[in-house]
C-alpha cells in the first residue's frame, strides 16, 4: 500500500510553533504563575483584625482556633485573639473570609509547602509567612459576602411636628424591622467589652432574631433592670466598637433593646424572677436614680429588705429630672419603677436624708447603707455675669421643665457647651418657642454629644457656632 503523503508530512507541521513561547516551565528552576483567584494559604492583617472569632465560628471543619499572640493586647473592641488555622482540616471554602467584618482575612495564591512535621501546618496567618500578603487572591468584597453592613433606619417624627410638643421623637422598630436588624448581628460579643454594664448583647439580639421576645427580655434583666431606659437614652458605647463599623454601620443595639422591652406592658406578669428567701438583713439606699434602683432590685432578689430614700418627688434621678420627655417619656420610667416595687423594693420619695431622715438613723436601722446620690450639681463657667437674671444652668433648666414649671426663655437662647445636656437644653428651648444657638469652644466633630442628637438639633433649627468661648455674660 502506497504511503499517504499527508501522513508523512504532518509531523513537520509542528515546526510552525518553534518560535513561540512555551507553556511549560523548566521545573524546578522556573515556576508557573498561579491563577489570580487560586485559593492557597490565608493572610491576616493583624493590626486590622479585632479577634471577633467570626471566622472560627463559621468554619465547618473546626480548622480555626482563636489564640493569644505575643505583642497584641486585648482592649475595648479588640479581644486580643487572632485566628490560627489547621491546614490539615481546611478545605479552602472561603467562608471565613466572607464573614470577616474588618476585611483583614484573605486567601492568597501561595500554596506550595512541604514538611514532614504535622505541627508545622498550624499557622497564624500574618504572623507566620507575612510575605503571603503580597499575593492576595480571594478577599471579602462589598456586595458579595455574608454580612449586611447597612442598618435598618429608625422611624422618627418629622422635625416640623417634633418642635410643637414634647412627644417622643423616636417611634421604634416595627416587628419586621427589628427581626431584620437583629439578623445582622454576627454574635461575636466584641461589643460586650465596651458596655459599662457588660450586658449579654449577642444573646438578647439573637433571641429577637428568633422571634423570642420574652427570652430577650429575660436576658436583658439578667444584669440590667432598666433595659427600657437604656433602650431609649443609653450612650451606646457598644455600637461604637461593633465589628460591622469597620466597613459599614453598627447593629442598632440600643434600638433592639428598646424593641424587646416595649413588647411587654407589665414586666411583673412575664419575668417572674427567682427571689431568694429573706436573709434577715436590711439595706438602706440614698438616692433613687439608676444606681440606687439597680442596687435595690438585685439586693431584693438576693433576699435583702431594701428601702430607698429619694429627695425628689419621683424616683428616677437624672433620668427623670434631666432627660427631656421627647427622649424618655415619663410612662416608660413609671413602668420600670412599678415593676421594681412589685418585686419588693420600697421607695420613699420627698424624703431627704439629713432633713427628713437622720443619717445616723440609717446607720442604726440598717445593716448596710449604699450612697447613690448622683451628680445633680451643675458645672459652673466661673465667668463674670453668670449670676445675672436670665442666666440659668442647663441642669436646673431641664429639671424645672420636666417638673412642669413654667419657664420663660424669651425669643432667643444661647446654650454654652457641646455635650448631651447642652443639646437637650437647646432642643427644649426650641419647643418652648425660642430660637436656640449653641456656642461650643471646639469644632463640631469634637462635640461630645451623641451624633444623632446633634443631627436632631440641626433638623429642628438649632444653630451651632463653634470655636467660641464666652468671656462675660452681660
Amino acid at each position: 500500500m502506497a504511503p499517504n503523503i499527508k501522513n508523512v508530512l504532518q509531523p513537520f507541521s509542528a515546526l510552525k510553533h518553534l518560535g513561540q513561547k512555551p507553556h511549560t516551565v523548566r521545573y524546578p528552576k522556573q515556576s508557573k504563575p498561579t491563577a489570580p483567584r487560586y485559593r492557597g494559604f490565608h493572610y491576616n492583617d493583624l493590626e486590622k483584625c479585632v479577634g471577633c472569632g467570626n471566622c472560627a465560628a463559621i468554619c465547618q471543619n473546626a480548622a480555626i482556633d482563636m489564640i493569644r499572640v505575643e505583642g497584641i493586647e486585648a482592649g475595648v473592641g479588640n479581644s486580643g485573639l487572632r485566628p490560627r488555622i489547621d491546614y490539615g482540616r481546611c478545605c479552602w471554602c472561603g467562608l471565613c473570609v466572607d464573614v470577616c467584618p474588618t476585611g483583614s482575612l484573605a486567601l492568597t495564591t501561595e500554596y506550595t509547602y512541604v514538611s514532614d512535621d504535622p505541627e508545622s501546618f498550624l499557622l497564624v496567618p500574618g504572623l507566620e509567612h507575612p510575605e503571603f500578603g503580597e499575593k492576595l487572591s480571594f478577599t471579602s468584597e462589598e456586595g458579595y459576602n455574608l454580612l449586611d453592613f447597612h442598618r435598618v433606619p429608625m422611624r422618627e417624627l418629622d422635625p416640623k411636628e417634633r418642635v410643637k410638643s414634647f412627644a417622643e421623637v423616636v417611634l421604634g422598630y416595627m416587628e419586621e424591622e427589628a427581626r431584620k436588624e437583629a439578623s445582622r448581628c454576627a454574635g461575636c460579643g466584641i461589643c460586650v467589652s465596651a458596655c459599662p454594664d457588660h450586658m449579654h448583647i449577642p444573646e438578647y439580639i439573637h433571641a429577637i432574631a428568633q422571634a423570642d421576645d420574652l427570652q430577650s427580655l429575660k436576658v436583658i434583666y439578667d444584669n440590667n433592670p432598666l433595659g427600657e431606659m437604656c433602650g431609649k437614652v443609653c450612650t451606646r458605647r457598644c455600637e461604637g466598637v461593633c465589628v460591622l463599623t469597620h466597613r459599614g454601620e453598627p447593629v442598632a443595639i440600643r434600638w433592639l433593646k428598646r424593641f424587646a422591652t416595649e413588647r411587654f406592658d407589665d414586666f411583673s406578669k412575664v419575668l417572674n424572677p427567682e427571689i431568694r428567701p429573706k436573709n434577715g438583713l436590711k439595706v438602706g439606699i440614698v438616692g433613687a436614680g439608676p444606681a440606687g434602683l439597680t442596687a435595690g432590685y438585685y439586693l431584693v432578689l438576693r433576699g435583702y429588705d431594701v428601702d430607698i430614700f429619694e429627695a425628689l418627688p419621683k424616683a428616677g434621678g437624672m433620668t427623670m429630672a434631666g432627660i427631656p420627655k421627647y427622649r424618655f417619656p415619663e410612662d416608660s420610667l413609671d413602668k420600670q419603677i412599678r415593676y421594681m416595687e412589685d418585686v419588693g423594693v420600697r421607695i420613699h420619695t420627698n424624703t431627704r436624708v439629713g432633713r427628713d431622715v437622720a443619717f445616723e438613723d440609717l446607720m442604726k436601722n440598717f445593716d448596710a447603707v449604699f450612697m447613690a446620690v448622683g451628680f445633680h450639681k451643675p458645672y459652673m463657667l466661673r465667668i463674670k455675669g453668670e449670676e445675672l437674671p436670665g442666666s440659668i444652668q442647663a441642669v436646673t433648666f431641664l429639671r424645672e421643665v420636666n417638673f412642669g414649671k413654667k419657664v420663660d426663655v424669651g425669643k432667643r437662647v444661647v446654650v454654652i457647651g457641646g455635650g448631651d445636656v447642652a443639646i437637650d437644653a437647646a432642643r427644649v428651648s426650641v419647643r418652648l418657642g425660642a430660637h436656640a444657638t449653641i456656642l461650643y469652644r471646639r469644632r463640631m466633630q469634637d462635640m461630645p454629644a451623641d451624633p444623632e442628637e446633634i443631627e436632631g438639633a440641626l433638623e429642628e433649627g438649632v444653630e451651632i457656632k463653634t470655636q467660641g468661648i464666652p468671656l462675660e455674660i452681660l
